[in-house]
């Protein structure tokens, strides 16, 4: 019996990330399962084993389980052809300690599912439909020191306070943002920067 219900997979969302891996061999046996399992980041490298392996046909269903802290930026970009139009009897899996390891596009692709989280969750009080400069000078003001890793759990809790609690239509231009600050982030660029591009995009209904 399938453990999922979509047709090619789903993102788990837990920090426990090889005993998941291990856990799912059982569940999903006799299935063939391949594990791309790195301590570390999940970089271009691991993304092109991935896709190798994806296009070595099977007569039955095979998983293929994806294990990172983080994810490269290159690496979930070079994954989204097969993300959106997987061959054959392949299914996807990725474990990911954070929904903030994920670009939107790749976060597009699958549902996503919660396991077992050390919990960082960012609470919001700003209201983006109503955004205005006072208010973005503000909030940049409030978190001027904040670290990479903390400065994407801001980008992820503004996506879920625009999304999910204001229920917001993005534009195609807002959601470019947000890809393009976890990109930013990665990369090592100033986390103020990168907030103050994401949060101007809102400004004075610029939607």
């Amino acid at each position: 019996m399938s453990t999922h219900e979509n047709t090619h997979g789903y993102i788990l969302v837990s920090s426990e990330i090889e005993s998941n891996f291990e856990r799912l061999k059982v569940e999903l046996a006799p299935s063939r399962v391949v594990g791309f399992i790195e301590e570390g980041e999940f970089k271009i490298e691991h993304a092109k084993a991935v896709i190798a392996e994806s296009y070595i046909s099977e007569s039955d269903v095979k998983y293929l389980i994806l294990g990172a802290k983080s994810y490269n930026p290159y690496s979930q970009n070079a994954l989204l052809k097969v993300l959106e139009e997987p061959p054959r009897n392949v299914e996807y899996i990725i474990i990911t300690p954070t929904k903030s390891n994920l670009l939107p596009t790749v976060r597009s692709r699958l549902p996503m599912r919660k396991g077992k989280v050390e919990n960082h969750k960012v609470a919001l009080d700003i209201n983006l439909m109503k955004l205005d400069y006072k208010e973005v000078f503000s909030f940049l003001k409030e978190n001027m020191r904040v670290s990479k890793d903390e400065a994407k759990l801001l980008v992820e809790a503004l996506y879920h306070r625009a999304v999910v609690v204001e229920k917001l239509l993005l534009s195609e231009r807002q959601l470019k943002n947000f890809d393009q600050a976890y990109r930013l982030l990665e990369l090592n660029s100033r986390p103020q920067n990168v907030l103050s591009m994401l949060l101007m995009g809102f400004v004075g209904g610029n939607r």
